[in-house]
């Protein structure tokens, strides 16, 4: 049993978090019901800062919005004092709506439109971050016509790529994002937005991978990276003064995952940099930017169910179904993602019988735990999913026509409901019904 952050077992054998019977909570807020430990967040939010501050290097941790999305989140990320990463419009919207500092927002995505560059250019963001020779153009034009300049980074991709405890080397020429250093196309790309005086070309991104539990992956993306530079700098004059190394950390879904601490994955990337650095005589340390997202936010999320019917197939499977399902959590329907699960009102109950739990959409499909043990459970009881903090709301649907639940977060006692769980009426809000003489 793998209980995360300020997660713990009560004297009334209840899963307590933030301070809180989370039992009780499910009973004020009703099922499926999202639970962040805040406290959680602002210490891994902490551990990357550190990590940064003690080695005494410039530095930008940004917040991946896609792992959640919020007004509450946002203000949160604003506090402890991170930047923030969006790749739409629509969420730099909610950030803009929370207050956050737009001079801290990056703005990603392989496909901006006219219209959200046009938005996060007239919002003052803190640099784009370009991905294909489409988006030079645009941004080109933008600037002669607002006669601004552009602060960007270019995406690269630089040939490793990283998951879990593999990594793998590789030309990486077919991908959607960003520009590929082995056939060419970051070196002219460097040289069009070099040649642009609307652009200040602040230095460089890349992503390696997710769930990463190993640095060795970093450490070779940015040993190839900076061989790059050396020839940027001989043929085109230019060093980078920001070089962005994405996100990627990984979580402990279950007891098979062995992540490492923050400061674990950022020493390491200070480690190869200032080794790499050697090689520049006269050059200053450039800026490390990183944008952990599921690292701050994915395990301090747990979800919390009802259990309702079950089903026995004698010598095959038994079924337990819950009111969620792939409309709250599509990982595991997605990419077969694996969870660990507890009944929330018998912690401590002995386990007698391996189940398997069934969301409630009409597809075969949904089912989010195969062969999980679980003590007696019966309608009614409650089923806490840890570490659905990332990608499980900002994924969900109303597949079915189910609504999308409430977010609490928890912290010291205390609780705020953050997002309110959607109405019936919520679900129509958009229809239009056909006019009495159309169609007919």
């Amino acid at each position: 049993m793998n209980l995360h952050g300020t997660s713990r077992i009560g004297d009334n054998q209840h899963l307590w978090i933030g301070g809180l019977d989370t039992v009780e909570l499910a009973k004020k807020y009703g099922t499926p019901l999202y639970l962040y430990d805040l406290s959680l967040i602002k210490n891994r939010a902490s551990g990357f800062k550190k990590a940064f501050e003690e080695n005494g290097v410039g530095y930008q941790v940004a917040y991946a919005s896609k792992a959640f999305s919020s007004i509450a989140m946002f203000q949160i990320i604003e506090q402890e004092g991170l930047s923030l990463d969006v790749v739409s419009g629509g969420e730099l919207y909610t950030a803009l709506q929370a207050g956050f500092p737009p001079e801290r927002i990056h703005f990603h995505g392989n496909n901006k439109s006219l219209a959200e560059l046009e938005f996060a250019l007239s919002a003052g963001v803190g640099c784009i971050v370009v991905d294909n020779f489409h988006e030079i153009s645009l941004l080109k034009m933008m600037s002669s016509k607002l006669n601004k300049k552009i602060d960007i980074l270019l995406r690269l991709t630089p040939g490793i790529e990283a998951h879990t405890h593999d990594y793998i080397i590789t030309g990486q020429e077919d991908s959607k994002f960003g520009f590929d250093l082995g056939n060419g196309q970051g070196d002219k790309a460097l040289q069009e937005v070099l040649a642009f005086e609307g652009f200040r070309v602040l230095g460089i991104h890349c992503h390696i991978g997710s769930q990463i539990f190993e640095t060795e992956g970093f450490t070779l993306a940015i040993e190839k990276l900076f061989g790059h530079f050396k020839k940027w700098e001989e043929n085109y004059s230019y060093f980078p003064s920001v070089v962005n190394l994405g996100g990627g950390f990984g979580i402990q879904y279950t007891s098979e995952d062995t992540p490492l601490s923050p400061e674990q994955y950022v020493s390491a990337m200070i480690e190869e940099v200032k080794k790499q650095m050697i090689h520049f005589e006269g050059q200053d340390l450039p800026e490390l930017w990183i944008e952990p997202g599921r690292s701050l936010v994915g395990d301090a999320g747990t979800t919390i169910y009802s259990i309702g019917s079950q089903k026995e197939i004698e010598g095959v499977r038994h079924y337990v179904s819950i009111d969620g399902g792939m409309t709250d959590n599509i990982r595991p329907a997605l990419y077969q993602a694996k969870y660990e699960a507890f009944v929330a009102n018998k912690m401590n109950a002995e386990l007698t019988q391996t189940v398997s739990i069934a969301g409630k959409c009409c597809e075969s499909g949904d089912m989010l735990i195969w062969d999980i043990d679980l003590p007696e459970v019966c309608d009614h009881d409650f089923l806490a999913v840890s570490c659905t903090g990332a990608y499980g709301y900002s994924m969900a649907s109303n597949y079915n026509r189910i609504q999308r639940p409430a977010v609490v977060f928890v912290e010291n006692g205390e609780e705020q409901l953050v997002v309110k769980r959607e109405t019936y009426e919520d679900l129509i809000k958009n229809d239009v019904p056909l006019k009495s003489n159309v169609f007919v």
